[in-house]
């Protein structure tokens, strides 16, 4: 059932002050919901920027398969929206959350804004948005953004006029800048080409390789099927929950890239490495105008794994995307050593976290306390490494 969007137009005084300087007409915030919801979001992401996970057909593909209770809240100058935030409703534990559609699978996230509104847009109007939230759905006990971007293609994200904190893991992106020879010079360049024709003939002595691009649904179902499968391992190995199990997370996936998969410019696409027939190594991408961002990766942990073929495959990825013109190549959230070989730029989201309710006030504070842990855990190495070896252990003796 779609429900009528609930509208405020409620400023304080500063703002106020703020719109008689500028000359600028009020701002409304709206909350929608119901196909509504989904229809306008997909109609100002025809002119707005916006990033892969913010993307109408990740909205559509997470409301299908994975939640349904999905709102979305506007700002509209004189009835035009000129910026949006698409947010799921979940329960968590006794808890109402509203957070960024595809939860941890979200990352480096920007809703999508009009570019010559965005600097326009301030606290106040971000206040407002808030309150539309709450009258729409006063069951909502806190809204959580999280992997936030400061900016996305020159353009400021409005959401950061909210107060938040540093998110306790870091994004890994390769500047390719001067192509790949100058990419190569900036990283090890020698020992990494003496590793790639050694990783070649390993290869072609277990029965010959190849690198693909899933271009149909059933390359990308097959690359897609080997990928879940060895994530499933590796995560078990690690000691952690599979973020990627259970049917509805998988059938978002499988959508999301099908859908793509045929077309001259995919908004989504799979790489993978095959060596003796067999898939050994498997990457999800998402692009924009100027960067390829790897979403997800894994390898098959079998006889070929020591000779490390997602670092083979990377190798083969970077250089397509430096002979593609790309301005940069994205590892996304996650600070590995793998990514670290290549990566020059460091890039740190923002979390916030915005209490609507008594019960969404406590919860804040230990979802504030439980980031800052991680932030001081993972920024001490030899901590982190102690920490994931414990979890190895306890996952070892049946503990979680």
């Amino acid at each position: 059932m779609t429900t009528r969007p609930v509208r405020s137009t409620h400023r304080h005084a500063g703002h106020a002050e703020r719109q008689a300087q500028t000359g600028r007409l009020a701002l409304q915030a709206a909350c929608l919901q119901g196909d509504a919801a989904v229809s306008a979001y997909a109609a100002l992401c025809l002119e707005a920027v916006f990033a892969p996970a913010q993307s109408p057909h990740w909205i559509e593909c997470w409301k299908r398969h994975c939640n349904a209770d999905i709102i979305v809240a506007t700002l509209s100058r004189q009835h035009r929206q000129v910026f949006a935030v698409a947010l799921e409703v979940v329960a968590h534990g006794s808890v109402t959350l509203a957070c960024l559609v595809g939860g941890t699978h979200a990352n480096g996230n920007f809703s999508p804004v009009l570019p010559a509104a965005a600097a326009d847009i301030g606290a106040g109007d971000i206040e407002t948005l808030i309150r539309a939230i709450r009258a729409a759905r006063p069951d909502i006990d806190l809204i959580a953004l999280e992997r936030l971007v400061g900016s996305f293609r020159g353009t400021p994200n409005p959401l950061c006029h909210l107060a938040g904190a540093q998110s306790p893991n870091p994004a890994l992106a390769v500047d390719l800048s001067g192509g790949f020879e100058a990419v190569l010079e900036r990283a090890s360049g020698r020992r990494k080409r003496k590793k790639h024709r050694s990783q070649t003939r390993k290869f072609e002595a277990a029965g010959g390789f190849r690198r693909l691009q899933a271009k149909t649904r059933a390359a990308s179902e097959r690359l897609l099927d080997a990928f879940f499968a060895m994530k499933a391992e590796r995560f078990a190995a690690m000691g952690i929950k599979n973020v990627f199990d259970g049917a509805p997370v998988q059938d978002f996936f499988r959508e999301l890239f099908a859908c793509e998969a045929h077309k001259a410019a995919p908004a989504f696409l799979l790489h993978g490495l095959e060596v003796g027939g067999k898939l050994r190594a498997v990457t999800g991408s998402s692009m924009t105008a100027d960067s390829i961002i790897c979403e997800f990766g894994a390898i098959a942990g079998d006889e070929l794994a020591f000779a490390s073929p997602g670092e083979f495959l990377f190798f083969d990825n970077i250089r397509e995307a430096c002979d593609q013109g790309l301005a940069l190549y994205d590892f996304s959230v996650g600070d590995e050593a793998y990514k670290r070989l290549w990566c020059d730029i460091e890039t740190r989201h923002l979390d916030i976290v915005v209490p609507l309710t008594l019960m969404g006030r406590a919860s804040a504070l230990r979802r504030r306390a439980a980031a800052a842990v991680k932030r001081r855990v993972k920024a001490n190495r030899s901590l982190w490494e102690t920490v994931k070896r414990a979890r190895r252990t306890l996952r070892g003796s049946g503990e979680t």
